[in-house]
């Protein structure tokens, strides 16, 4: 069985890629930022670049230390090799991104195993986390991390409030457990609730940002955290092939976006809202209503199947995501417009029986 991907077709160009934000291109100012970057050995700790988009990253998120990483898959890996050993279990909600779309990374990598919590739209409480705690026993794994995810992928882009942020890390730090954020899209919440993201995280041990998704980098996230546990998760980013070389073009792109790319999520919510609207009008559509820049859809009342429906879509050049049989996710990002949302709107009107 071959798992490698099938080669996309491209003779429809795609207009309106609402696919996912990892469809972002880097825009021509970041390309030139790439281009004029200071490099040297990533690996070798001489890359002056790396080490700028490393310490501005740690300052955003108020930690000690930061290292740059190919993926934040990477960075969910690292961290969690880094924080547990073989036989722990950790907590996380039942659709958590290291659950379902990590090729069963913990297990094979670190070999922990994953306690699936329950909770609406991706988000657990700490009453639940409070009482999926064991009492100490031989019998069995020890409980060592608390994992949450911002925003919550197959929650609708939901965002952790601060307070149950700080509920959650209180009931695991109470039982001796570390916790981490896997921060994918934590800056799509940050502007999201107007919060800082010093204080979105202030309350986890351990955070990483993607630079590819909103961020709009063609490479790269950061995994921040106490100034020790990068320097142990390093012999890990080492044995995963995660150490680089002349990786400062690839941190340039990242830190534009930190200069450029972060406010402006603002406009992607918004899109996402305006979409959100004009699909449920459309009849047999049921929709999610987008906290932030996914809209998760039902389709099932219109007699397709979403993978139906995305067939229909890609020759008019409009591109979503299949999540289920029914269940369906279209992603506003940087290179979709207010006007390409009206574009992809008039398709699904199109296509629809």
């Amino acid at each position: 069985m071959s798992y490698e991907p099938k080669r996309a077709d491209l003779s429809v160009p795609v207009r309106v890629n609402l696919y996912s934000d990892t469809q972002t291109r880097p825009s021509p100012a970041m390309k030139q930022a790439m281009m004029e970057a200071e490099t040297g050995d990533e690996q070798g700790g001489s890359d002056p670049t790396v080490w700028e988009l490393c310490d501005r990253t740690a300052a955003l998120l108020g930690k000690q230390a930061a290292m740059f990483m190919p993926s934040g898959t990477m960075c969910n890996q690292v961290a969690v090799a880094t924080h547990c050993r073989p036989g722990d279990e950790i907590l996380a909600h039942q659709d958590a991104h290291i659950q379902s779309s990590e090729a069963g990374g913990p297990g094979a990598i670190s070999g922990v195993m994953i306690r699936g919590l329950p909770g609406n739209r991706g988000i657990f409480t700490a009453e639940t986390l409070n009482a999926a705690i064991r009492p100490l026993s031989r019998y069995s794994p020890p409980q060592t991390l608390v994992e949450v995810e911002q925003t919550a992928n197959k929650g609708g882009g939901s965002c952790w409030k601060l307070s149950e942020l700080r509920e959650v890390a209180r009931v695991a730090h109470a039982h001796g457990m570390k916790v981490h954020m896997d921060g994918a899209r934590m800056l799509n919440a940050a502007v999201a609730l107007g919060v800082a993201a010093s204080d979105m995280v202030a309350d986890c041990d351990t955070v990483w940002l993607d630079f590819t998704k909103g961020l709009g980098a063609p490479l790269g996230a950061v995994l921040a955290g106490p100034r020790d546990f990068i320097g142990e998760a390093w012999r890990w980013k080492q044995r995963l092939g995660g150490s680089m070389r002349q990786a400062g073009m690839n941190a340039a792109a990242c830190i534009y976006a930190l200069n450029h790319n972060i406010d402006r999520l603002a406009e992607d919510h918004r899109n996402a809202a305006t979409l959100a609207r004009a699909m449920s009008q459309i009849p047999g559509i049921e929709v999610e209503t987008p906290e932030t820049n996914l809209v998760f859809f039902d389709n099932k009342a219109t007699g397709l199947t979403t993978s139906e429906f995305a067939a229909r879509l890609r020759p008019l050049g409009v591109s979503i995501s299949v999540s289920d049989t029914y269940r369906g996710r279209a992603c506003t990002h940087l290179d979709v417009n207010a006007a390409q949302i009206d574009g992809a709107i008039a398709a699904m009107r199109q296509v629809l029986p």
